[in-house]
């Protein structure tokens, strides 16, 4: 009987392991949808600047600012009920939305438009990431908790990766088919197309995740309703220093790692001829290796690091890959040819990923369980600010103020990235001492 019984129960513990892991797999899979929406616009720069006649400035504030907006005024009220309600539902709702957003964008006539079209587009972190992280802290021992969030967190580079190679090829493949006219919407073009074709797939992905994943149960949980933003905003405060340095320091980290990111492109193309089609195929295999490598490196240093007993393992790790980007961000700009200056970028694109994971490691073990989802929405809005809107917006306010020249948005790149990746190690390393104050004193209660 007690076989029967011990068979039952590891039978159960592999159903959950299975489901765990699937669970991580599926949300993997939607973050990588959610960066290819994202992504694909900075792949289509030179044509959206040409029909809607905008600067580098005005594009910036489409990729970035957009978002930062969307946070602003809905990532707090999402995270609230991720803490509390169905986080499946919501992430399912999340794709639904910012993958008919996408598709909205090739709709669009003018700069206004497409900049209220890619707010849509932001639902996708506010609605995924903070109740995926819930989940997955949910799902895995401490031990486990850096290799399932990096995997999770490699569908962010897949996903840019795939933007890359898939935006250049369908760009390629339309192009051909010139200017098309469709009832009520009217003329589509090349670059409107693309947003059509990688919007709308995300509405299955949407349907599985609901139908598929189950909430899992929560754990150490100390208030059945959870916790109000002021409770949030009060314990962040009691604190600070760690949450400071957190969230200043990974923020700083996303900025040198998204201002490669978003002017890439534009890098490629201005400066050495390339079409969009053969600026996918390099960017999107360099982001999809180095990037993936990475934040997955990043995920079992962060498990070594734990396992040698630092208490400080997930803002170290992010520490080590903010010092490892300073240097090849500075110098690619400065390199003789394009292969050199891409290898450079392979070297920074693979320590600028590693905050990643890292910064969502940190988070779930910095609070209670559900305080989790708003700590991290909190974050991401510091870093929707901080990182992308001033990842894309101070590389193209150099470009068009500092050099005056578009040709020179590589120093511009190599500006800003290097210099926020030594603000932002130098932040991490000064929160290592409160973040292991902070992580011990809550220990009891998880």
């Amino acid at each position: 009987m007690q076989n029967v019984e011990a068979a039952r129960v590891a039978d159960e513990d592999d159903q959950s392991l299975f489901h765990s892991w699937y669970m991580v797999f599926l949300c993997m899979v939607a973050y990588i949808f959610s960066f290819i929406d994202r992504q694909i616009v900075t792949l289509l720069i030179e044509p959206i600047r040409a029909d809607l006649q905008i600067s580098d400035t005005q594009f910036s504030l489409i990729h970035g600012l957009a978002f930062a907006l969307f946070y602003a005024t809905m990532g707090i009220p999402i995270a609230r009920l991720a803490d509390t309600k169905s986080r499946p539902l919501i992430i399912s709702a999340g794709i639904f939305i910012w993958s008919i957003a996408t598709a909205l964008c090739g709709t669009t006539k003018n700069f206004t438009q497409l900049f209220i079209a890619r707010m849509g587009v932001g639902v996708g972190e506010a609605a995924l990431s903070p109740a995926a992280y819930s989940m997955i802290t949910d799902s895995f021992p401490k031990s486990r908790l850096g290799l399932a969030l990096g995997i999770y967190s490699t569908g962010s580079f897949i996903g840019a990766g795939l933007a890359f190679l898939i935006g250049g090829t369908v760009i390629g493949y339309i192009s051909d088919f010139g200017v098309v006219e469709w009832p009520l919407i009217g003329i589509v073009k090349p670059w409107q197309m693309t947003f059509f074709i990688v919007g709308l797939p995300g509405v299955l992905i949407a349907a599985l995740f609901y139908l598929t994943i189950r909430d899992p149960e929560r754990k150490g949980i100390t208030q059945a309703r959870g916790f109000s933003i002021r409770a949030v905003l009060s314990y962040i405060s009691l604190h600070r220093k760690t949450f400071a340095s957190h969230y200043l320091g990974f923020g700083f980290l996303a900025l040198a790692l998204f201002a490669l990111m978003s002017w890439a492109p534009a890098f490629l193309i201005r400066n050495y001829d390339l079409e969009i089609q053969e600026v996918g195929i390099y960017l999107g295999t360099l982001v999809m290796v180095c990037n993936t490598a990475g934040v997955l490196s990043s995920g079992l240093l962060t498990d070594w690091f734990t396992r040698h007993g630092y208490d400080d393992a997930p803002m170290r790790s992010g520490m080590v890959g903010g010092l490892g980007v300073i240097l090849p961000a500075a110098l690619f700009s400065f390199m003789p040819d394009m292969n050199s200056a891409l290898m450079m970028l392979a070297v920074a694109m693979f320590f600028g990923s590693f905050p990643l994971a890292t910064s969502a490691a940190a988070l779930q073990i910095m609070a209670p369980n559900q305080m989790r989802a708003q700590v991290t929405s909190l974050f991401f809005l510091s870093m929707n600010i901080l990182g992308i809107t001033g990842g894309a917006s101070l590389v193209a306010l150099c470009t068009d103020y500092l050099f005056k020249n578009e040709i020179m948005v590589g120093y511009s790149m190599s500006l800003i990235s290097s210099s926020a990746a030594i603000i932002g190690a130098l932040l991490l390393g000064l929160g290592l001492k409160y973040f292991t104050v902070t992580t011990v004193a809550l220990a009891p209660d998880r």
